[in-house]
């Protein structure tokens, strides 16, 4: 395992980059998809989609999906650094945050909400929540209070149908 940028050079520890492997259990190749395979490897190392970064002891961690990551006037925003943070407000059950399109600062974090069963919280409540803990670029232009998520087959929270949601309403 390593942590690269995106032409595939090593990072040092603490940074955030894409996590690749190589080894006799890593996959070789999509059946019948070269394309997407020589998008997928460099070498003999595969491309996660993780991003992520190494301590100074080796360990790896994993701070989110590449395509979920949103830029910001020009900085990265994991969704999951945002949501782990909106999950520890009391009246919040489950959160997703995508990317909504911005004119002037390109994307910007959307926040979608469901709060606990006879919770209550407001807009600017949550908003100061969030610039308590994330830093400014970080900190969702829009909350948007629903009573459910959208799931995938497998119970997981289905942010792509929330972001194409979001994208049909720009008309993208």
């Amino acid at each position: 395992m390593r942590i690269v940028d995106d032409e595939g050079r090593d990072l040092p520890a603490g940074s955030i980059g894409e996590i690749v492997v190589a080894g006799e259990n890593v996959m070789k190749g999509y059946l019948n998809r070269p394309e997407e395979t020589r998008e997928a490897f460099f070498g003999e190392w595969f491309r996660t989609g993780d991003l992520g970064y190494v301590d100074e002891d080796g360990y790896f961690f994993i701070v989110d999906r590449k395509k979920d990551m949103l830029i910001v006037n020009g900085m990265n925003v994991y969704p999951r650094v945002v949501e782990e943070v909106i999950y520890r407000h009391p009246a919040v059950a489950e959160v997703a945050v995508v990317a909504e399109p911005h004119r002037l600062h390109g994307e910007v974090p959307r926040a979608v909400i469901v709060l606990k069963e006879g919770c209550t919280a407001s807009k600017p409540e949550i908003f100061a929540f969030c610039r308590r803990h994330l830093g400014r670029h970080e900190v969702p232009r829009i909350i948007e209070f629903v009573d459910c998520l959208p799931r995938t087959p497998t119970g997981k929270i289905n942010k792509r149908a929330i972001a194409r949601k979001v994208s049909e309403a720009y008309g993208q």
